[in-house]
């Protein structure tokens, strides 16, 4: 018999609460309970980083993060990038002019990865950018136009 268990926290600038099955995966409730459809389901094992979002400024597989852990937690997807206005933040735009998008699955994961990496404000080496990007599959091979996006905006903040 599944327990339920009630999580309090802040899902892209907006206070939430919510009943949640204590053995659910934050990628479950923020699919299910929020219908935030930019978390996607991919490997469900914390290997392929398509579930990537944001917690507390970090970034995390939510397929291997239980939803009650995020209860008094900041969490940040792909939407919550998106200003008041509805536009595109630094990043996302980037994915686009670089032609990193292709078939889009891996794209929010990417883009949530490439946002705390340009939010970091260091300055990576080629190696350390790539290395960076790493925990995340692309079946579409756009490696070369994602990592072109991320370096371009990480560029131009340190300008």
């Amino acid at each position: 018999m599944s327990r339920h268990v009630l999580v309090r926290c802040t899902i892209n600038g907006r206070d939430t609460e919510t009943m949640v099955d204590e053995r659910a995966s934050l990628t479950d409730m923020l699919r299910g309970e929020f219908r935030l459809t930019g978390v996607k389901k991919g490997c469900e094992v914390g290997e392929c980083g398509a579930c990537n979002v944001l917690i507390n400024g970090e970034c995390f597989n939510s397929c291997i993060y239980l939803a009650v852990w995020a209860d008094g937690k900041t969490i940040v997807t792909a939407e919550g990038l998106l200003d008041a206005d509805g536009q595109l933040s630094e990043i996302q735009q980037a994915f686009i002019d670089e032609g990193a998008v292709q078939c889009g699955f891996c794209t929010p994961g990417f883009i949530m990865s490439a946002y705390e990496i340009v939010s970091s404000g260091k300055k990576y080496t080629d190696e350390e950018l790539r290395k960076q990007l790493s925990g995340h599959l692309c079946r579409c091979t756009g490696y070369e136009n994602i990592f072109r996006a991320v370096k371009k905006v990480m560029e131009k903040s340190r300008a």
